[in-house]
């Protein structure tokens, strides 16, 4: 998922996907709006590693939510325990059919759905040094608006920065 756009769609909207990673990912992004936070999908940290979604709320506290279309997937990342140095608080979100009892204890839990979520299990907090912090923050911003411009402007390239 890259669409860093909210689309609104209506609640009958047959057409979206009951299924899979997509509305596990537009209902966590939903839930983190309603709590303040603006959100990334697919951000790379400077680890080279992915994080499915990046949330942001005004104080810069930094949350990272994996998403996980079902156990499989989930039996097959072995990744996850990076993203906690890059994160105050790290969150894996599911469908409602996934066994949540498979998520570790000392990690957040969230239930989500195409329309929303629900926070089953806050994440313990380990807050980031500042200098890690303001790193990520810079890079969310300059994400945010290089895909914003690629949206407004999709004809145009960058070969180089010239300012």
């Amino acid at each position: 998922m890259s669409d860093d756009i909210a689309v609104p769609v209506s609640d009958t909207d047959a057409s979206f996907p009951a299924v899979g990673a997509t509305p596990i990912f537009r209902g966590v992004r939903r839930a983190l709006a309603m709590r303040g936070y603006a959100s990334l999908t697919e951000f790379r940290l400077a680890s080279g590693r992915r994080a499915d979604v990046l949330a942001i709320d005004e104080a810069g506290n930094i949350l990272i939510v994996e998403v996980k279309s079902g156990v499989p997937d989930f039996r097959s990342d072995q990744k996850w325990q990076e993203y906690r140095e890059w994160c105050d608080a790290f969150y894996f979100a599911v469908d409602d059919g996934f066994p949540t009892e498979l998520i570790p204890e000392d990690c957040g839990l969230i239930v989500a759905d195409a329309y929303g979520a629900e926070v089953l299990r806050e994440a313990p907090v380990a807050k980031l040094a500042a200098a890690r912090r303001k790193t990520l923050l810079l890079r969310a911003a300059m994400t945010g608006a290089g895909r914003l411009h690629r949206i407004e402007d999709p004809m145009f390239t960058q070969s180089s920065p010239t300012v």
